[in-house]
């Protein structure tokens, strides 16, 4: 594995292959992996991108391709898209130790790392895990786990099962409820999301839904050392703005930024999210701040107390 964090994985040819995006799979503990990666310009550490529940990477396509200057990784997770199902079912721990693994196959020892909606969990996971390897953290229309401000019953019942990846016009009729913003107004913006989907499997789906069974962030939110930027959609009717909220109160140095859409901002303001998250991987988004008494006081127990041990890495 390459000692620099800002290899690119295109390196020598990165202009040639610059905002391309290239397919491959990979083997990594055994589990097949279809791997996604957007080549960018190689002058920082890659982003790795954890997705929402059900996603093949193909529907973060807009977000990948308005990225500058990024390079991007993404997988999907197994049970999902081009990734086999695993013969077990995992937990949060076991996909952030996974991608970690797959990040060292690929080359770097650094990456920054963002999550959207369920992929938040995961990428919360990987940066209390593995904090010597995030450098910069973006959590993207999602919550703390189980302990979140939950959705209207309605909009949960809608989620409950992998129906609207496989059944397009179901999809179309859902698609409003359930992610709100530009949704509501644009049926086109409905049918092209529709038409990136495939590969959303019953078992798959359902193993993703237990991983996250009784999982929170919240015990441990205040010890997570990264710079963390939190968007939530104002008009998100699956993931309430008020869990940003809970969380940029929690993580010492979070920056909330709200943008007005719906849960699925990612895709139908590509431009926008991706302007916003470059601009802080970068370290040009304004300076964080505790946003209450809480974060200040638990930024300095996190400096009091060690943050080895718990199942976290210790070098």
């Amino acid at each position: 594995m390459s000692d620099d964090p800002t290899r690119d994985l295109a390196s020598p040819a990165v202009a040639a292959t610059r905002g391309t995006i290239e397919t491959r799979e990979i083997t990594i503990d055994g589990q097949l992996l279809q791997v996604a990666i957007r080549h960018g310009d190689g002058s920082g550490p890659p982003l790795l991108l954890f997705n929402g529940i059900g996603a093949n990477w193909e529907l973060a396509k807009p977000f990948l391709e308005a990225l500058t200057s990024t390079t991007a990784i993404i997988f999907d997770v197994p049970g999902v898209g081009g990734s086999p199902r695993p013969a077990w079912p995992y937990r949060p721990s076991t996909l952030a130790r996974l991608a970690a693994d797959l990040v060292a196959e690929l080359g770097y020892a650094e990456v920054d790392v963002a999550g959207v909606s369920w992929g938040g969990g995961i990428a919360q996971q990987f940066a209390h895990q593995f904090p010597k390897r995030c450098r910069r953290l973006v959590l993207a229309a999602t919550a703390p786990g189980f302990t979140m401000v939950p959705a209207s019953p309605s909009v949960l019942w809608k989620m409950a099962t992998p129906r609207r990846y496989t059944d397009k016009g179901y999809m179309k009729q859902i698609a409003a409820d359930i992610y709100g913003g530009a949704f509501r107004h644009d049926p086109s913006l409905i049918g092209r999301h529709a038409g990136a989907m495939h590969g959303a499997r019953s078992m798959g789906y359902f193993y993703q839904l237990l991983a996250m069974a009784g999982w929170t962030s919240l015990p441990w939110l205040w010890s997570l050392p990264q710079p963390t930027l939190i968007l939530m959609g104002s008009d998100d009717p699956l993931v309430p703005p008020i869990n940003g909220q809970i969380m940029a109160s929690l993580i010492p140095k979070a920056e909330l930024r709200m943008i007005d859409d719906g849960h699925m901002f990612m895709v139908t303001r590509p431009k926008e999210t991706a302007a916003l998250i470059e601009a802080f991987l970068a370290g040009e988004s304004r300076e964080a701040a505790p946003a209450s008494l809480l974060s200040r006081t638990s930024g300095r127990l996190r400096d009091l107390i060690p943050t080895s041990g718990g199942g976290r890495e210790k070098s």
